[in-house]
C-alpha cells in the first residue's frame, strides 16, 4: 500500500494501525464493541462450520492476548473482515501465524483480504519477526492464490494435528 492510499485516522469503532486501500480500512482492534461481536457472528460461519463465533468475553482475551486482532471495514464503513496474527516467543526466536482469515461473502475480491494480510505482515515485521506462517485449505484456490501473490511460499512439512478426546 502506498501512502497515497491511506486514509486518515482509525475508523469509528477503535483501532489503530491502520492501512488502508481505496475501499478497505485495516485497523488493530483494541476494544470489544458490539458491533465486533456482531461482526464475528455473521464472519465465523463463512470460515468454519464447527466453530462457534467467539464471545464478548472470548473476543476481549484476543484483544488482551499478545496476539492481534486485525478487522477489515469497508468504504461505508462495515466491518467485512477479520485476521488473527498469532505471536509467540520459542527457543529460537518470535514467531508469527496468520489464522481464521475470513472476509464476508459480499465483500470478496475487493482487496480485504489482501489489506488485512498487508498489515499483519507489516506489524509482524515490526516487531522483528523473520518469517511469518499459515496454512490454508487447497480448496480455498482465491486466498491460496492471494497468498503466493503476497510472496508466501509452500514449505515441505508435516502438519499434524491432535484432537482433545471430549
Amino acid at each position: 500500500m502506498t501512502a497515497e492510499d491511506a486514509q486518515p485516522g482509525p475508523p469509528p469503532g477503535g483501532g489503530s494501525n491502520g492501512v488502508a486501500s481505496p475501499a478497505v480500512v485495516v485497523t488493530e482492534v483494541d476494544e470489544v464493541t458490539t458491533e465486533l461481536v456482531e461482526a464475528f457472528v455473521r464472519l465465523v460461519p463463512q470460515l468454519s462450520s464447527s466453530s462457534p463465533p467467539p464471545d464478548r468475553h472470548e473476543l476481549q482475551q484476543i484483544v488482551d492476548s499478545p496476539s492481534v486482532l486485525f478487522m477489515a471495514r469497508d468504504a461505508s464503513g462495515t466491518l467485512i473482515g477479520s485476521l488473527t496474527l498469532a505471536l509467540f516467543r520459542v527457543p529460537t526466536g518470535l514467531r508469527a501465524w496468520i489464522e481464521d482469515v475470513v472476509v464476508d461473502e459480499s465483500a470478496r475480491g475487493a482487496g480485504a483480504g489482501e489489506a488485512l494480510v498487508a498489515a499483519a505482515i507489516e506489524r509482524a515485521g515490526a516487531m522483528g519477526v523473520r518469517s511469518v506462517d499459515l496454512t490454508s485449505r487447497p480448496s480455498r484456490e482465491a486466498a491460496n492464490r492471494l497468498y503466493v501473490r503476497m510472496g508466501f511460499e509452500t514449505r515441505t512439512t508435516n502438519i499434524y494435528r491432535y484432537s482433545q478426546k471430549t
